[in-house]
């Protein structure tokens, strides 16, 4: 249990205890520490569990995925240009930005990133802090494509995950870090399903009743709570039941 004085420590840089240090900041405090904590805690382990399900998957796909040298960096700065091209920046075509694949291409983003991290070996609970703390230090430029070639531009130089621009074009875009966890889950859930049916080989149908599944997916998201403790196989029944074979 923290006491006062190491809880107000721990939480004094908070905008909200800020405002409010200099007129009865214990009665403040009180007032915010149970959220506070508990918005932390929640962060911190749904980060743990992003973290463990990536790994997971890596190793569904190669049993020694940390050995093989795989370009999680390329990956990366490829989405990016993908999602650039979903926004729009085209000045001799009208265009209009999808927010839902932009949205996609983040997720698709932050597995390639959380890879990246992973494949380094250090513990998985020092890697969860560091982007916890990393995605509080958003930074950006003045346009959403200035903030992908920053990204682009820090991801070729460090060959390595920018969480801190990441944060950036989440926020550019409204993306809140709950949503950003509940796509994570749907879609590495959707990942395991495509294994499950025949990605590697050749099997798998992209197409399902005139859907692509990563359109389907986002409908079976919606249906279910993101909250609920078997959230992740209620997604893969959904996926499962609306499978055309």
């Amino acid at each position: 249990m923290l006491s006062f004085n190491s809880a107000f420590l721990y939480f004094s840089s908070e905008p909200a205890i800020k405002r409010t240090v200099s007129i009865g900041f214990q009665n403040t405090l009180w007032y915010y520490l149970p959220k506070l904590i508990k918005e932390r805690t929640a962060m911190k382990q749904q980060l743990l569990t992003m973290l463990q399900m990536q790994d997971d998957m890596n190793t569904k796909v190669h049993p020694e995925w940390r050995k093989q040298g795989f370009e999680w960096h390329r990956a990366i700065w490829v989405e990016l240009a993908e999602m650039l091209d979903h926004y729009g920046w085209k000045w001799w075509k009208h265009q209009q930005p999808d927010m839902e694949q932009v949205h996609l291409e983040l997720i698709d983003i932050f597995h390639f990133g959380l890879s990246a991290r992973l494949v380094s070996g250090q513990a998985v609970s020092d890697i969860a802090a560091e982007i916890e703390q990393d995605l509080k230090q958003a930074q950006q430029q003045p346009t959403f494509a200035e903030s992908i070639e920053l990204m682009v531009a820090n991801t070729l130089a460090t060959k390595n995950f920018d969480v801190k621009t990441f944060a950036g074009l989440m926020a550019q875009t409204e993306l809140s870090f709950d949503e950003l966890f509940r796509h994570y889950v749907g879609k590495n859930v959707l990942n395991f399903f495509r294994q499950d049916h025949g990605y590697k080989t050749g099997e798998y149908i992209k197409i399902w009743n005139g859907k692509e599944d990563n359109e389907v997916l986002m409908d079976v998201l919606k249906a279910n709570d993101a909250t609920a403790a078997d959230f992740k196989e209620k997604v893969y029944a959904g996926l499962k039941a609306a499978y055309p074979a």
